[in-house]
């Protein structure tokens, strides 16, 4: 049969799911990231609790043993653009989630490449018209490093770059127009009654001519 897929999970619920300011919180984030269901969401938090539990340990051991351990936790953060080169352990606890998920391909094509939205970048992930350097990336959650965030590009293929460009040249209308038809369509029910005013008025003004005619 073989060793499963995912033999375990990589992200735990938060322990109150169903408090009203934590679900607008998180549904805040899932639209200024474009994830698609909360569970993307947990992974950032299980990653970010799993960063911050190595970066207190190392505080709590000797000195010896911390100087051995702490430049491989910051030289692997920095390598992903999470701290500095010259970031301590407490600037791995002061890490949130936003910080994250501004590492993920998704958020970096969205900046870099002119999409309105992270649903826009998502697809073009999805679909394959993203590359880095001269590989297809089609995982909107790939963690995009620092040496890699230079080569993010579309893929020759992709005609996304030209629809892009026409809805950039393409004019925004204006208020204007939108001013003047509301103006002739508030003067257009004024006029009407006085219209329907006067037609009563000469059909009411006709039978007394008759009237005087036949009197003479």
């Amino acid at each position: 049969m073989g060793d499963p897929k995912y033999p375990r999970r990589v992200w735990r619920k938060p322990k109150r799911p169903l408090n009203y300011d934590l679900k607008m919180e998180e549904l805040k984030t899932l639209g200024t990231f474009g994830l698609r269901t909360k569970r993307e969401l947990w992974k950032a938090h299980t990653e970010l609790s799993r960063v911050r539990h190595q970066a207190r340990s190392l505080l709590a051991v000797r000195q010896k043993v911390r100087d051995e351990k702490e430049p491989i936790l910051m030289k692997s953060l920095a390598r992903v653009g999470l701290v500095s080169n010259d970031a301590t352990l407490d600037d791995v606890l002061n890490l949130n989630v936003y910080d994250l998920l501004s590492r993920r391909l998704q958020t970096i094509v969205t900046k870099k490449l002119g999409f309105k939205t992270p649903y826009q970048a998502r697809q073009a992930i999805i679909h394959g018209h993203i590359m880095i350097g001269d590989r297809k990336v089609d995982i909107p959650s790939y963690t995009v490093t620092v040496e890699e965030e230079d080569g993010v590009h579309f893929s020759p293929e992709s005609k996304i770059p030209e629809m892009l460009e026409k809805t950039k040249s393409e004019p925004q209308p204006t208020e204007a127009p939108a001013e003047a038809e509301g103006e002739t369509e508030a003067e257009s029910p004024t006029e009407a009654p006085a219209e329907a005013v006067e037609a009563p008025a000469e059909e009411a003004a006709a039978p007394k001519d008759e009237t005087s005619s036949t009197e003479e």
